[in-house]
């Protein structure tokens, strides 16, 4: 069994942060050892707001020191970080890492660099973008961003797949070993569908599923792919073949969630999806 040290934003209510990617990574049989970033009421982007807090600073790394004591660590086979509450806590998540890697060599460090836009309206603390692509991004085995992430990453703008490559591989270039953009969004090569890129050194692939028309996108499918991703690759899968399952286990949870229309992801509904995920799309290896 794997273990997976899960940081990153807890909501009462509804599907985003630790609540969108606990359940789909346990059900995939890891073991999740969850730390929240904030406890809010629900995510920030219903109209009527949230409520909920930052966790204080130090919580992340008392919880840390706290299962260093029991020994633990060197059992942790990857960290996942997400939202962060302040940039902060952001130096205290790179100090885990640092301490779950002295304690297990193979452990990798999955960053979702989950940042504030008015594009998607997400709300992050200030400091936060400028953690991630300054202090986080060097430490990183793995990247996730989404469009707009990896253009703020690498300080350009996107509007094709070309372009879109070659920004990936800017982060290659600075150590990461494998990055997925989760939503190509304006740089997809086909408009009308979902489609995410893979990079790793020993290649670029392409994958995409349907685009359900929603009343209101969900929130917390980047944090579903993300979980997904690490998951499956922890299981035992090659990337390519965890970038497969990962598509079609979250086109099985937005058609669910598009067949409730429902505003949260339907993950209880689709569970069976993270396990066996029915693939109808291969991935393509792009020239």
């Amino acid at each position: 069994m794997k273990r997976i040290l899960s940081i990153q934003s807890h909501v009462v209510f509804g599907c985003a942060g630790n609540s969108a990617a606990v359940f789909p990574m346990r059900r995939l049989g890891m073991e999740v050892w969850p730390i929240n970033t904030v406890q809010f009421s629900n995510h920030t982007q219903y109209a009527a707001g949230w409520q909920g807090m930052a966790m204080p600073a130090g919580h992340i790394s008392a919880l840390c020191e706290g299962l260093s004591n029991i020994e633990v660590l060197a059992h942790c086979d990857a960290v996942l970080s997400g939202y962060l509450g302040s940039a902060e806590q952001g130096d205290e998540i790179l100090a885990v890492v640092a301490a779950v890697k002295a304690a297990n060599p193979a452990a990798i460090y999955f960053c979702d660099p989950v940042m504030g836009h008015p594009e998607k309206g997400c709300i992050v603390a200030p400091g936060v973008t400028r953690f991630l692509t300054e202090k986080a991004l060097p430490a990183a085995d793995i990247m996730a961003p989404n469009l707009l992430e990896l253009e703020t990453l690498c300080d350009v703008h996107l509007t094709d797949l070309a372009h879109t490559r070659a920004a990936a591989h800017q982060l290659l270039a600075r150590g990461v070993k494998m990055v997925l953009v989760k939503h190509l969004g304006r740089a997809a090569r086909e408009p009308g569908r979902f489609e995410m890129l893979l990079a790793t050194t020993e290649g670029d692939y392409l994958i995409d599923r349907p685009l359900y028309e929603f009343a209101r996108q969900p929130v917390g499918v980047g944090d579903l792919i993300s979980a997904l991703m690490l998951a499956n690759l922890q299981v035992g899968y090659d990337a390519v073949s965890a970038f497969e399952r990962t598509n079609a286990a979250v086109d099985t949870v937005l058609l669910h969630t598009w067949q409730a229309d429902a505003y949260e992801l339907q993950l209880i509904a689709a569970q069976e999806a993270f396990a066996a995920p029915l693939i109808k799309a291969r991935a393509e290896r792009l020239a």
